[in-house]
């Protein structure tokens, strides 16, 4: 437990501006046995004969800002890991989709030289970019949530003497990634006919079915001076425009929006209305088409007395805001939701000691315990979740874990994309579970997690009959803490009298390179016996099968789930 804790520190300390050769070797505290560390004890109910309801598989989103990443060797690798966890129904959204430059990726930058103009200001169109991300997507089982942004540089409205790339690094001021992208079109008939003919070309390519099945949604955080820098009717018109363009080249296009920032104040009060009730800019007509509505939810963790605290309660306070937002209009209550970003905090590549959760198992627990009550927020809110996006991704060719927000480091997985391997085994239909040790949605909404831990469950049952228990052991604190000795007490199950349980751990000792790499001295150059080594220790691979008798349909398990740990056990037939 306690190299978990100096792990973080490490990452807090590279994210601090620390020379990257220069870590501190693990702490021996980390070879300390489990039994030695403190316990609580917690007892778990599961009651797999009583389902309550379909538990959606909203954590299939993911994105990022850098597009071209995807198309290089790291990031095709992950793309097929991504696609892995349930083809075709994996989406990805990325930023920077349709500006002007030569495909060369940079943080929080990208570009695909979509559209340019002939000296007469005639339109160029250029799909080669686009059509080898969009490649790359389809070939690993991703499809698009495509963002109709940002404005390539000839139709930009802004002064001409200003920059169009952004001069934005890590460390640099927030505020440093403005450019002439982020500006409205100082032509809209011309903005709509580069989304018509862009849709239009990808129905061309790819067939009507496959286009169907993807998500058109216009910009990005819309309400913030960073991403837009027009007026919000002037956004309400970009977003008419481009919603009619796709609508024209494809009528049977899912559309939506507008992912702001947070719930999205006022200017998501006055997007709702206007897609609801007012008149759209390029039709004249009454409203905007509207599949689904998206916002985004992020955490805020700090750095305190030599540690990171996470803000999982700021996250899940977004999250009810922006539910409650779009509950309250009763045209749009109904509509499909996409949590368009939700994430421990905003920036996937801004450094800070307050960030140096992202390579080891805070994350990895992080996502268990927020995906879940995001889940209840949804019911409790009545609301029609749909998509969870997690906008991590990963930075190709920087030091091996840098402190970024992704999901793999140079090719090899971090612990909390084993999470998402867990959330897809887990089954269609909730069933009833109960944990002595998990807080109350209200509790950990309002004050986080700062006392006791959360030790959560969520049980399932597929269609073919397993029942899959995912049980975590989450704090705010990264700190050293008790290991849960988990009862787990089932009932429910059936004539049979043997079942078979597999088990799959994310900690410390498991799923884990971050932790690999530490004892390794923390290489910044590994060899190939190395990296096959790291690329080992990040896979998600089950314990030994063991037989559980069952009595009556009621069977017991014990497990040990350490402090930041995740364990998911799947119950079976035996024979299945």
């Amino acid at each position: 437990m306690r190299g978990r804790f100096s792990g973080s520190l490490r990452s807090a300390a590279m994210l601090a501006g620390c020379a990257f050769l220069s870590l501190a070797q693990p702490s021996t505290a980390r070879q300390t046995p489990p039994q030695a560390e403190p316990v609580i004890n917690v007892k778990i109910d599961v009651d797999a004969g009583k389902a309550e309801g379909p538990l959606k598989p909203v954590w299939r989103f993911f994105g990022a800002d850098e597009p071209n990443y995807a198309t290089m060797k790291d990031g095709r690798k992950l793309i097929g890991h991504l696609g892995d966890l349930k083809p075709g129904a994996i989406y990805f959204r990325a930023h920077n989709l349709l500006n002007t430059g030569d495909g060369t990726p940079a943080f929080k930058w990208g570009s695909t030289n979509i559209y340019t103009e002939d000296k007469a200001g005639n339109p160029i169109y250029d799909w080669k970019v686009v059509d080898h991300l969009i490649d790359t997507y389809l070939a690993r089982g991703v499809r698009p949530y495509l963002q109709l942004g940002f404005m390539p540089e000839a139709l930009s409205s802004a002064p001409a003497e200003q920059q169009y790339q952004h001069l934005w690094r890590p460390g640099f001021a927030y505020k440093l990634i403005e450019g002439r992208w982020n500006a409205p079109p100082k032509d809209y008939k011309k903005w709509a006919e580069l989304i018509y003919q862009w849709t239009l070309h990808n129905v061309q390519r790819y067939g009507k079915a496959e286009v169907e099945s993807w998500y058109f949604e216009v910009w990005n955080e819309p309400n913030g001076e960073s991403y837009w820098k027009g007026t919000p009717e002037e956004f309400d018109k970009l977003h008419d425009y481009a919603i009619d363009a796709v609508r024209r080249a494809l009528p049977t296009a899912r559309v939506g929006g507008p992912d702001v920032a947070g719930a999205g104040g006022a200017f998501m009060d006055q997007f709702l209305a206007h897609v609801a009730r007012g008149t759209n800019h390029a039709t004249g007509l009454k409203g905007t088409p509207t599949d689904f509505l998206a916002f985004h939810a992020k955490g805020r963790p700090e750095f305190v007395d030599g540690h990171v605290r996470m803000g999982i309660s700021t996250h899940l306070k977004g999250v009810s805001a922006g539910f409650g937002k779009i509950a309250a209009v009763p045209e749009l209550a109904s509509r499909p939701i996409v949590i368009g970003e939700s994430d421990p905090e905003g920036c996937a590549a801004c450094p800070g000691p307050q960030n140096g959760y992202r390579n080891g198992t805070m994350y990895s627990s992080y996502t268990a315990a927020s995906f879940a009550r995001i889940w209840e927020l949804a019911d409790k809110h009545k609301v029609n979740l749909e998509g969870v996006l997690t906008w991590a991704f990963t930075f190709e060719d920087q030091p091996w874990f840098a402190g970024y927000r992704q999901l793999a480091s140079n090719g090899v997985d971090l612990p909390v994309l084993n999470v998402f391997r867990m959330f897809s085994k887990l089954g269609e239909t909730r069933v009833a579970a109960a944990s002595s040790g998990q807080l109350t949605l209200e509790t950990i909404t309002a004050q986080g997690v700062r006392g006791a831990p959360d030790v959560g469950t969520i049980a399932t049952i597929a269609r073919d009959g397993k029942v899959a228990v995912l049980v975590w052991n989450y704090h705010d604190d990264d700190v050293p803490g008790p290991t849960a000795a988990i009862k787990l007490n089932l009932s429910g199950l059936g004539r049979g009298k043997i079942r078979q349980l597999t088990e799959w751990r994310v900690d410390q000792r498991h799923a884990n390179a971050y932790a690999a790499w530490q004892a390794m001295g923390s290489p910044q150059s590994p060899d190939e016996t190395q990296y096959t080594q790291l690329e080992k220790a990040s896979q998600l691979l089950p314990e030994p099968v063991r037989d559980v008798a069952v009595r009556s349909g009621r069977a017991n398990v014990e497990v040990m789930v350490p402090r930041q740990g995740v364990t998911l056990l799947v119950f079976e037939d035996k024979g299945r």
